[in-house]
């Protein structure tokens, strides 16, 4: 069972699989429409993670460091309903249609978000449109909160398919260096405490969560070449985020692509939960 809620900024609030909540719900749906707090699936739009550039609207939040964190769509409800039914949830918002947007992101365009629903996985298309005579530069996300149920963190393993680890300041933006890195497949994930970035993901890569004969992937199908993967001490998620640019990307431009008037771009990643057996 799942559910999408486009009132509240097209968030997926809930994906429950054989019983078993499968979204960490964090503060939950009320929370996220009061402060915009993340939980379940929520898209991060114009920009996912962290800019370093001022910005003074009552539409964006601010990281500990006063950064502008994830966007300006969180709980929004000016989203459009396409269609809803058990197997597609899709809607739209024309982002230029409303002047308080204008003024953080001054690029007119409509985004789409079209879910396929499968008894065990959705995949998740997110298309922008530009409507104006500007091209859009391209830098959403999305962050899903995932969670193994009744199994501790600490034994929770993980399947991080990448080489190419971005260097970070103090305050979690990018130097522009790039490091090398392997992990072990799996990765207990024991006392490790994420909040990283990753470059060079190829589409087709998938990151996976097992514990407790469970195991869930999220296959980065089209589209979104950079990662984040964020998994805190403190709580039982851990965070495999499809990112179409790196963090930072609509001030350093680095790994940031544009679609121009006439054209669209289309990002694709599909979230499966694989039937539990025995462990």
């Amino acid at each position: 069972m799942v559910s999408w809620v486009p009132s509240a900024g097209m968030v997926c609030a809930s994906w429950i699989v054989e019983g078993d909540e499968l979204l960490g719900q964090r503060g939950g749906l009320e929370k996220y429409k009061r402060t915009g707090s993340t939980f379940g699936m929520p898209l991060l739009h114009p920009w996912a993670n962290r800019l370093d550039r001022p910005i003074e609207s009552p539409l964006v939040r601010h990281d500990p460091n006063g950064l502008p964190i994830h966007g300006i769509l969180a709980a929004s409800p000016n989203w459009e309903v396409i269609e809803e039914s058990p197997e597609r949830m899709a809607a739209q918002l024309d982002f230029g249609a409303h002047p308080e947007y204008l003024e953080v992101f001054p690029y007119p365009h409509v985004i789409e978000v079209d879910v396929a629903i499968e008894p065990h996985a959705q995949t998740v298309a997110t298309r922008v449109h530009p409507t104006g005579d500007v091209d859009v530069p391209i830098a959403f996300g999305w962050h899903p909160y995932l969670r193994i149920p009744n199994v501790p963190r600490t034994e929770w393993d993980l399947t991080l398919p990448v080489r190419e680890h971005l260097v970070l300041d103090d305050r979690n933006i990018p130097t522009g260096q790039v490091e090398p890195v392997a992990y072990p497949d799996p990765l207990r994930l024991e006392e490790r405490d994420f909040d990283d970035g990753y470059a060079g993901v190829a589409d087709g890569t998938t990151f996976a969560v097992a514990g407790g004969g469970r195991r869930i992937e999220l296959e980065f199908v089209s589209g979104y070449p950079y990662a984040q993967v964020f998994a805190p001490l403190a709580e039982e998620v851990v965070c495999f985020e499809p990112m179409t640019a790196p963090t930072n990307a609509l001030v350093s431009g680095q790994g940031l692509r544009t679609v121009a008037p006439g054209e669209s771009f289309e990002a694709v990643f599909t979230v499966r939960a694989i039937p539990s057996a025995s462990p």
